[in-house]
């Protein structure tokens, strides 16, 4: 049997009341990124036809935020009027899917945790079912508390019978401890067919989306559970305390398995912060009060001290990043040495060797090897060459009022204490500026530059000597 194309619908309509927030439930930050962003890209792993994803509360804000994740061409948004439930929710869909001959996956937004792998697993199970393939197939998880949520209830041969919600089943079928994850796969166009016989009359007075199993089962369509082992990828998230609870989780699973699976060491793993993306080389040594994020990529032996963040960047192996320093969006080489108190922001480029040192600010610049920027200095919109010495107080003003512009500076370059580089400038190759120059104009190789503004003295006829003006 050929298997049918496969589909996503990604229910993200709702506010979250219990969020007790302005902001949607789904645009709620997890690891770094909206809990809607999560759902995005593992859907997006699955290589589907197309994403749906049905939107209402915020509904610009969470299409602006889906977009980050995936390409506009292979997204549909459709909006859900009035919140009448997860069926209604579906059936929002249904001038784009009825007609489908496809299979459907229906997630959750507000469940970030679930893998790719899982759910390919239960598209698998959805299509063999018998050999012939379910018309619905509901993914489950045994869990110790299984208050709040609906129950699978199964006949005596261990096959699905219906879903009972918290509010409508009756003492026996609550004692079962079986959940409905919330997540199915459907075959299309026997779904919408279940919905239109799916009625509102229940404790909430909604059309459930978990009534549609029940419709196909009656109607003598099969209907297989795909049972889960571990909870941890269905939990969901309805209030501030179960967003911290998870976040609490991703980080601890995430420093044991560095610590276990790729030999880091973690000072204090209850002190630190790492996510869920963050890769560690070996022998690497965190300290406690750490935060890692994004897609950080740290290689082996390297020392990161206390009060640090790190986001999205790239770190060489052998590099040690000094007490409360902030990188962000940078690219760190090896053996390089950064801060205490250092900033390095988006665009920053160290060479292997390169020095940083404590209160220099670098933005959007290439810092050549064994090149160092030790004291008190802001070099944006730059490019310095290797065995470079900047001075204390050192200042690129990369900005007339209207447009940024670059300073270049050379190999062997020594720039003195409290210069101030007003770009466009260039630096020639070995040379020297004096103490407080204000240099306004092109220096040539192996030119001595001082005043302000800066005006050449004197040739050198060899590099200059010396660092750390």
């Amino acid at each position: 049997m050929q298997n049918k194309p496969l589909d996503v619908l990604i229910l993200a309509a709702g506010l979250g009341t219990r969020m007790r927030s302005d902001i949607a439930k789904v645009l709620h930050k997890l690891d770094g990124r909206p809990l809607i962003n999560h759902v995005c890209r593992t859907a997006a792993a699955l290589a589907p036809q197309k994403v749906y994803v049905v939107v209402g509360h915020q509904g610009e804000e969470v299409r602006e935020s889906v977009l980050e994740e995936l390409e506009e061409e292979h997204v549909e948004f459709v909006w859900q009027k009035e919140q009448l439930g997860t069926g209604d929710a579906v059936n929002s869909a249904r001038r784009f899917l009825e007609d489908r001959d496809s299979e459907l996956l229906v997630l959750s937004g507000d469940v970030p945790m679930i893998k790719a792998e899982t759910l390919a697993g239960l598209v698998r199970q959805h299509q063999s079912h018998r050999g012939k393939g379910a018309a619905c197939t509901i993914l489950s998880v045994e869990v110790d508390d299984p208050k709040g949520y609906g129950r699978i209830i199964r006949d005596t041969a261990g096959f699905f019978l219906k879903i009972a919600e918290q509010k409508d089943g009756n003492e026996a079928e609550l004692k079962v401890r079986e959940i409905n994850a919330g997540i199915y796969c459907f075959d299309t166009r026997k779904l919408f067919d279940a919905l239109s016989k799916v009625s509102n009359d229940n404790a909430q007075g909604e059309y459930y989306l978990t009534d549609a199993p029940r419709v196909l089962k009656d109607a003598g369509e099969p209907v297989s559970i795909f049972k889960l082992k571990d909870s941890f990828e269905i939990e969901g998230i309805n209030d501030r305390r179960q967003l911290a609870d998870l976040e609490r989780s991703i980080r601890r699973r995430a420093i044991k398995r560095l610590m276990l699976d790729f030999g880091v060491t973690f000072i204090d793993p209850d002190r630190t912060y790492v996510g869920a993306s963050v890769t560690i080389g070996r022998d690497s040594t965190i300290y406690p009060n750490v935060v890692l994020e994004g897609e950080t990529k740290i290689g082996d032996g390297c020392v990161i001290k206390p009060g640090t963040r790190i986001a999205n960047s790239k770190i060489g192996y052998g590099v040690e990043i000094r007490d409360n320093c902030v990188i962000e969006d940078a690219d760190i080489g090896n053996r390089c040495t950064v801060g205490p108190m250092a900033h390095l922001r988006p665009g920053a480029v160290l060479g292997d060797g390169a020095r940083i040192g404590n209160f220099v600010e670098v933005k959007k610049s290439v810092i050549g090897r064994n090149s160092k920027v030790n004291h008190l200095s802001y070099i944006g919109d730059a490019t310095i060459g290797e065995d470079t010495n900047i001075g204390a107080g050192t200042i690129t003003c990369n900005y007339d009022g209207k447009n940024k512009h670059r300073t270049n500076i050379g190999d062997r370059v020594k720039i003195g204490s409290d210069t101030m580089l007003v770009a466009p400038v260039t630096v020639g190759d070995d040379s020297v500026t004096g103490a407080g120059t204000v240099v306004t104009k092109d220096v040539p190789p192996k030119k001595l530059v001082v005043g302000a503004p800066g005006r050449a003295i004197r040739s050198l006829a060899s590099p200059p000597e010396g660092e750390d003006g």
